[in-house]
């Protein structure tokens, strides 16, 4: 199942915020970061990782 990267760094985003309920910056931190990491040049060394 192929699911878009920015449906997934939503429903991460909402899921971490209503249950851990850290500081809104880090959230934004997290999910900004995630989303650049994704499109650099580090992405297929990643997802060597996360597979």
């Amino acid at each position: 199942m192929d699911v878009p990267l920015w449906l997934t760094l939503l429903a991460v985003g909402f899921l971490g915020v209503k249950l851990i309920r850290p500081p809104w910056w880090l959230v934004a931190v997290l999910l900004l970061g995630g989303y650049l990491l994704a499109d650099s040049v580090l992405a297929p060394a990643l997802a060597t990782v996360v597979k």
